[in-house]
């Protein structure tokens, strides 16, 4: 009896220490909000005259980031990544290319007119988080700075004379440049995107330069 209680006590020692030990080891390599998706309202800002918005104009956005701690706690970060966004922008600005040359006038006869974005984005993060490795459910404050390359595009102006589609438009700017910061608490988070580049590049609109730019506010949602 002697002898298993003595086996008892050292396996339990054993398997006590082993324990403590994965623990240590996986806490020094745990990482935070690897897969992000958001969703946002599209504020468009610098708006020329007569210029509205009819119906919400939306953005999605997901993608993966790579959490690296850079500190003994792992309470500070930095997250490079890769994602994808997508805009649907409602607005009175009919996009048309009968002619040599597009032409951008404001149309308030449409039954339906959008422009849709599609977009491969470049996200880096600098993030601080009061987390541990026994809770997921923690504050955080994430500020990123993201590139973005627009890969395709849609303008679609419908009415019941007119139905006009422009695929591809080269006078949007391909590459983009945004900021970005998320705060909250556990899986949603409150979340605000500003672009630092306009949506087209060199286009005018009755004779002034058109410089359309985002403002996207909204939830983000973090996974592992």
């Amino acid at each position: 009896m002697k002898n298993v209680l003595l086996s008892f006590f050292i396996f339990s020692t054993i398997a006590m220490f082993s324990q403590d030990s994965l623990n240590t080891a996986v806490d020094s390599l745990y990482r935070e909000d690897q897969i992000y998706a958001t969703l946002s309202l599209n504020l468009v800002q610098n708006r020329p005259a007569g210029f509205s918005k009819h119906s919400l104009s939306s953005g999605i956005s997901f993608g993966f980031l790579r959490d690296m701690p850079i500190n003994k706690k792992r309470t500070w970060a930095v997250a490079p990544g890769f994602g994808y966004s997508y805009n649907n922008l409602k607005n009175n600005i009919k996009i048309n290319d009968s002619s040599n040359d597009i032409e951008y006038t404001i149309d308030d006869s449409f039954d339906k007119n959008k422009l849709v974005l599609h977009q491969l984005d470049i996200p880096l993060e600098i993030r601080w988080r009061n987390s541990t490795f026994e809770s997921h459910k923690f504050w955080r404050v994430y500020a990123g700075f993201k590139v973005s390359y627009l890969f395709a595009s849609k303008a679609a102006f419908k009415s019941s004379t007119e139905d006009i589609t422009v695929r591809n438009n080269s006078d949007l700017s391909k590459i983009k440049y945004a900021t970005y910061l998320s705060v909250g608490n556990n899986t949603g988070n409150i979340y605000v995107q500003y672009a630092l580049s306009p949506i087209f590049k060199d286009v005018e609109l009755n004779g002034k330069k058109l410089e359309l730019s985002s403002l996207n506010i909204g939830f983000v949602f973090y996974i592992l």
